[in-house]
C-alpha cells in the first residue's frame, strides 16, 4: 500500500464575517484545497469534517452545494481538536486501503454565537461554578507564575510575539501589531489574563487538505504525516500539579516514538496557544525545555521567526484566530506550506520537519478532553 500523501491544502480568510456561513467559508477552502492538489469532486472517495459547534451534519451541509456525488461524509466533534482528529480518522482508511483520496475539512462560525468565551456544557460540574476556560488558564498562569518567579510581562511577551507572527499572514484578518505595554492595560479577563492574551473570542474560519495514495499531480510538493497520535485525557481522582500539560507530554512521547524523532530534530511548530501561558506549558510539555525554563526558552527568542525553533509563524491562535473545528487543519496547512518553501514572508529557513498540537475541551474530572499532535516532513 501507497503511503498517503497531503498533496493539496486550502484555507479561507480567518475573521468576523456576520454575513457568510460556514458552508461557504468551508467551500472555499475544499476548493482551494482542490485545485492545489489538481484533482476534482470526482476523484474524491470520502471527506472527513471537523466541526465543533456547527449543529448537526456540518459535512453534509458544506458539501451539497459542491456536486458530492453521495460518497461518505464523516462528521467529527472532539471540541477543539476536532479537525486533527479528523485527520487522523483519514489517515486511518487510507492505510487500511479503503479509500485512495479523501479531504479533510474543519469549519465553524463564532460570529453566530453572539460573542463572549465558547459556550459549555451546563450540566457539567466545572461549568456550573464559573470553570470555563479563561478561568482555569488563569489559574494555571498564576500558579506557574508563583513556581516559577516568572513575571506578567513573560505571559505579555507571548502575545506579542505571536501577533507579530500574524501580521505576516494574509489569512489572520482580526491581527494587528501590539506592544508588551498594550497586553498589559488591556482590559482583565481572568487575572493575570488581559484581553490581548486570549484567543479572539468571535473568529470565522475553514481549512482543508486533500490526502491521497495515488501519484500527486499538484505543482507543490506533497508532505508525508510521520506521525498522527489522538489521547483523551485521564480522570484525575487524585490532586494535580495544574502546570503539568499531562495529555499532551504523553501524546508527544507516543508521536516522537512513531515518526523517529525527537524535539532537537523539529523545525517549526504550531500549538495549541489559546492564552499566553498555554503557550508556555507546551513548550515544557512538548520537550522544547525543561520544567521551568519556558520563560528562558521565549527571552531567548528561539521560537521567534528566525530563532532556532519557531512557534505559530502562523500567528496561532491568539492572532490568526480560533474557529474550534478548523484550528487543527489549519495547524496541518500553515506546517505543509512551510515545509513546501510557499510561507511567504514568515517562511521558516530551511524547514524539513514540522509538528502541530491542538487540544480539546475541558469537562468535569479531566484536564482536557483531547489532544492531537501530528509530525509533518516534506515528501
Amino acid at each position: 500500500m501507497k503511503e498517503p500523501l497531503i498533496t493539496g491544502v486550502g484555507i479561507s480568510d480567518f475573521g468576523r464575517f456576520p454575513d457568510l456561513t460556514e458552508e461557504a467559508l468551508a467551500q472555499a477552502a475544499i476548493l482551494d484545497a482542490l485545485k492545489d492538489a489538481d484533482v476534482s469532486m470526482r476523484d474524491v472517495q470520502a471527506f472527513y469534517c471537523g466541526n465543533a459547534l456547527g449543529g448537526h451534519l456540518p459535512g453534509q451541509r458544506a458539501l451539497r452545494e459542491l456536486g458530492a456525488g453521495g460518497e461518505a461524509v464523516y462528521n467529527i466533534d472532539n471540541a477543539c481538536s476536532s479537525g486533527a482528529t479528523a485527520l487522523n480518522l483519514a489517515l486511518q482508511a487510507l492505510r487500511a486501503g479503503q479509500y485512495e483520496t479523501v479531504v479533510v475539512f474543519g469549519m465553524d462560525h463564532l460570529s453566530s454565537l453572539g460573542g463572549g468565551a465558547l459556550p459549555m456544557n451546563q450540566r457539567d460540574w466545572n461549568n456550573r461554578r464559573g470553570m470555563i476556560m479563561p478561568a482555569l488558564y488563569a489559574m494555571r498562569a498564576k500558579r506557574y507564575m508563583h513556581e516559577h518567579g516568572i513575571p506578567l510581562e513573560t505571559l505579555a511577551d507571548v502575545s506579542v510575539k505571536n501577533r507579530r507572527h500574524g501580521m505576516l499572514n494574509p489569512i489572520a484578518k482580526f491581527c494587528r501589531e501590539v506592544t508588551r505595554e498594550e497586553v498589559l492595560a488591556s482590559r482583565m479577563v481572568a487575572d493575570p489574563l488581559t484581553l490581548l492574551q486570549c484567543c479572539p473570542g468571535v473568529v470565522d474560519g475553514a481549512a482543508a487538505l486533500v490526502l491521497s495514495t495515488r501519484s500527486p499531480r499538484g505543482a507543490a510538493k506533497p508532505v508525508r504525516v510521520l506521525a498522527s497520535v489522538v489521547q483523551s485525557g485521564l480522570f484525575e481522582v487524585h490532586q494535580v500539579d495544574m502546570t503539568e500539560a499531562e495529555i499532551t507530554r504523553r501524546a508527544a512521547r507516543l508521536a516522537y516514538e512513531q515518526a523517529g524523532v525527537g524535539p532537537d530534530d523539529l523545525s517549526v511548530i504550531e500549538l495549541h496557544d489559546a492564552f499566553t501561558i498555554s503557550e508556555l506549558l507546551y513548550y515544557e510539555a512538548l520537550g522544547l525545555c525543561g520544567r521551568g525554563e519556558a520563560a528562558q526558552l521565549l527571552a531567548s527568542g528561539a521560537t521567534a521567526l528566525g530563532g532556532r525553533i519557531p512557534v505559530n509563524p502562523s500567528g496561532g491562535l491568539i492572532a490568526k484566530g480560533h474557529p474550534p473545528g478548523a484550528t487543527g487543519v489549519a495547524q496541518i496547512v500553515e506546517l505543509c506550506e512551510q515545509l513546501q518553501g510557499r510561507a511567504g514572508k514568515r517562511q521558516v529557513q530551511n524547514a524539513s520537519l514540522g509538528l502541530s498540537q491542538v487540544t480539546g475541551g475541558g469537562i468535569w474530572g479531566v484536564d482536557h478532553a483531547a489532544c492531537s499532535i501530528h509530525i509533518l516532513a516534506a515528501a
